[in-house]
């Protein structure tokens, strides 16, 4: 694969790479306008997606950082995106071209004084996986195998002007509003300048570790502070297949149902518990083992649950709620979904739609033992998805509702619901994570 030995870092470089990419979208509109009129409407536009997805995607995984973190994000919402979005775009997970190995050498000696070859008794220069914010290289030290992590130079500092660049982009998509959505993409740009700090990442993850041991079936790496720093991390390397490719490669029932209940337990404990959510649940995240045991190897994208948040949220989704109006309207303002500026029209209705959004997403929740592997369940919430989006736009009904909390938890539960799905996973204990709290 073609290694870069740059990545444009400044305010400027980023926004030209993406305005030369602007043009190329726009040439691509112009041949499906001519396409349409030889091919039809449906195959050019299957060819416009391609060709956008495509132009977009090789921009994107030359800048990295945040804007490639995006794409990757974009790629889990395959109810709303075209198929060759999310197919390109799910590349972003775990393979994007690597840093040459001159710049990998530079970044070590910026950030621990050394070369990597001084540090460790093996290093592979070339990397094993190269992602969003940083790519990963196998190395050895006192006979044990490591995976050291190296951040991508200049990712923290184009943060927020990379945001900018794709703000209006994610607006228009997901029909956001102008006014109301700074609380939106400022929480989004917290939770990337964090997982650009190793050094927080180092003590989330051991902290993780530390809560989450006990459960069955699922298993973390060990970090190394002595070998990390705010742009590199150390921790044991974790033998396994990247969770897309052990879905790929096939399994039996018993196994994906044994995977199945290991990470939703893993997820209903951090949730229940912790009150804190890996909330980067994408399946590059996640390996599998030779006895089929959930590896969980990045946890660069924690989401903590305020008690303001977690209170009103569980009794939102509650049956009591669901089934009592008035217990729901007051759910609904403390969560922000109503504003009190609302017509009585506006509130109708949202409260109606809201109650039937919820109360599908949220069904597994309430529920002893779900199936995953029922289809209607999620053609339901791709169609419900979009009647959100289709009537709120023909009605001018500002959508930009909802505390800036759901951003990540909802995120979280769609990627789940997207893993679980992925395993055909069928009858879930859902409450089982209750036999691993610790008195």
């Amino acid at each position: 694969m073609k290694t870069l030995d740059h990545i444009p870092t400044g305010k400027f470089k980023r926004s030209g790479k993406l305005i030369k990419t602007g043009v190329k979208v726009g040439g691509n509109y112009l041949k499906y306008y001519g396409s349409k009129l030889t091919q039809g409407e449906k195959a050019a536009r299957e060819k416009l997606d391609e060709d956008n997805a495509r132009d977009v995607y090789d921009s994107l995984k030359e800048l990295k950082g945040s804007a490639l973190k995006v794409a990757q994000m974009l790629s889990m919402e395959k109810d709303i995106m075209p198929e060759a979005f999310v197919d390109r775009f799910s590349l972003a997970q775990f393979s994007v071209p690597p840093l040459s190995g001159a710049l990998v050498r530079r970044n070590f000696r910026r950030e621990l004084g050394e070369n990597p070859e001084e540090i460790f008794d093996e290093f592979s220069i070339e990397a094993v996986n190269a992602a969003t914010i940083g790519q990963v290289h196998k190395a050895k030290k006192d006979g044990k195998e490591l995976a050291v992590k190296i951040q991508y130079p200049g990712v923290r500092d184009s943060i927020s002007n990379d945001l900018k660049m794709v703000k209006p982009v994610a607006m228009k998509m997901f029909n956001i509003r102008k006014e109301g959505s700074e609380q939106y993409f400022e929480e989004v740009e917290s939770k990337l300048i964090e997982e650009t700090d190793y050094n927080l990442e180092l003590k989330r993850s051991r902290e993780f570790v530390a809560d989450c041991a006990h459960l069955r079936n699922v298993k973390f790496p060990e970090y190394y502070p002595e070998f990390s720093s705010e742009k590199i991390i150390t921790m044991d390397w974790m033998a396994g297949l990247h969770f897309s490719e052990f879905v790929d490669r096939g399994f039996s029932s018993e196994t994906g149902q044994k995977l199945s209940q290991t990470l939703w337990d893993f997820y209903m404990y951090q949730f229940r518990e912790l009150k804190k959510l890996h909330a980067d649940p994408h399946p590059g995240n996640f390996l599998v083992d030779k006895d089929h045991n959930l590896l969980v190897i990045d946890f660069g994208c924690i989401k903590e649950i305020p008690r303001s948040f977690y209170k009103p949220y569980l009794e939102l989704i509650s049956a009591k709620s669901l089934e009592d109006p008035v217990f729901f309207e007051k759910n609904l303002y403390d969560l922000e979904f109503l504003k009190q500026e609302d017509s009585e029209e506006t509130k109708e209705f949202f409260t109606a739609l809201l109650r039937e959004i919820l109360e599908l997403l949220t069904r597994p929740l309430r529920a002893e033992y779900f199936d995953f592997s029922d289809e209607d369940f999620f053609q339901k919430i791709s169609t419900l998805g979009q009647q959100y989006a289709d009537l709120s736009r023909k009605r001018k009904i500002d959508t930009n509702r909802g505390s800036k909390h759901f951003v990540y938890v909802n995120r979280t539960f769609m990627g789940l619901y997207n893993l679980m799905k992925m395993l055909h996973s069928e009858n879930i204990e859902i409450n089982r994570y209750k036999k691993f709290v610790q008195k």
